[in-house]
């Protein structure tokens, strides 16, 4: 028993272990139980799942509270909302994939099922790399800092772009290149075996496979964003991982919900830049203030605001449909 006190990356084991046993009871419920047949997920069930998954991830807010005190709360919960709103984009990515794909809506379930498994493992990757490279050079948090604010006012000024040609993207160009595809689909196969040239029997990847992979590599870029602004508002691996993967579980059970509603959050972009521009800035303030470090219910508070502002604007100017308000 003594193993389950030991430290791993600043935190006791047993804590590891209580919230990827929480995370895998989850996906187990999820595809194992309620999600055992292919189906078409609906408005209604979807937003059950997500109030599912947002309750989960704010009640383990409670444990945190529990084992590591208020202020750890205040940056779980900060780095919670941040993470959902900043993954709001990947939504559009998402969508954008799957008509791509032509994936039939009643098997896009299974491939974001299977997408969450990519997700652990790559943000454990990742933060576990950066969690790293903060303890021992943690001057890379400025360099973080900076990149958020330049990021914030790039997204700020930068008008809409048209949808791209995902037929071009690299990734799905390469992996073409090395793997044998087919447009078939059959029932929630990610891959066949087909007859090449010769009438021999060979696997081929499914467009579910392709729109699989296409998922991982987007969400890998965007972590890119995320994670860094994450360190930013903590440098604790455990509240960064789990407000990660909590945020992630929610927003893509949500995602059946908002794919159809999307266009009614076009002002959310703007306040996402100055969210990230608030995120980056926080360092430079504390530092030019003198303290130890920027206030953490502050930064919920302030979160809050900057993204209910967002919100708001965005539902009001687009309640007379999103063609006449919606910025371009």
């Amino acid at each position: 028993m003594e193993f389950l006190t030991i430290l791993f990356l600043g935190t006791p084991v047993w804590m590891w272990l209580v919230f990827l046993g929480l995370v895998l009871g989850l996906l187990v419920l999820d595809l194992g139980i309620l999600n055992r047949e292919d189906h078409e997920i609906g408005v209604t069930e979807s937003l059950k799942m997500s109030a599912l998954y947002i309750a989960l991830g704010l009640g383990f807010s409670g444990f945190v509270w529990w084992q590591m005190g208020g202020e750890a709360t205040a940056q779980y919960l900060t780095a919670f909302v941040v993470e959902k709103t900043l993954a709001l984009d990947n939504i559009f990515v998402i969508a954008l994939i799957f008509g791509f794909f032509a994936i039939p809506r009643k098997y896009q379930h299974r491939v974001l099922f299977w997408g969450i498994l990519g997700v652990i493992v790559l943000r454990g990757i990742m933060i576990g790399l950066g969690a790293t490279i903060v303890a021992q050079y943690h001057w890379v948090l400025y360099l973080f800092a900076v990149f958020l604010i330049l990021t914030g006012i790039k997204m700020l000024f930068t008008k809409e772009e048209k949808e791209p040609d995902l037929s071009k993207n690299p990734v799905l160009r390469l992996f073409r290149r090395f793997f044998r595809v087919t447009d078939r689909i059959e029932g929630h196969a990610f891959t066949l075996k087909l007859p090449d040239a010769s009438g021999r029997l060979v696997r081929h990847a499914t467009p579910l496979l392709m729109a699989l992979v296409m998922i991982e590599f987007a969400d890998v870029i965007f972590a890119v964003d995320s994670v860094p602004a994450v360190f930013t508002i903590t440098t604790d691996p455990f509240i960064v991982y789990t407000s990660n993967i909590f945020a992630v579980l929610g927003l893509r059970a949500l995602y059946f919900a908002l794919s159809a509603v999307l266009h009614r959050f076009a002002y959310l972009k703007y306040a996402l830049s100055v969210l990230l521009i608030f995120i980056g800035s926080k360092m430079f303030i504390a530092d030019l203030l003198g303290w130890e470090k920027f206030p953490p219910v502050w930064s919920l508070g302030i979160t809050f605001a900057i993204l209910g502002a967002g919100i708001v604007t965005s539902l009001l100017r687009t309640q007379k449909g999103a063609g006449e308000a919606a910025p371009r």
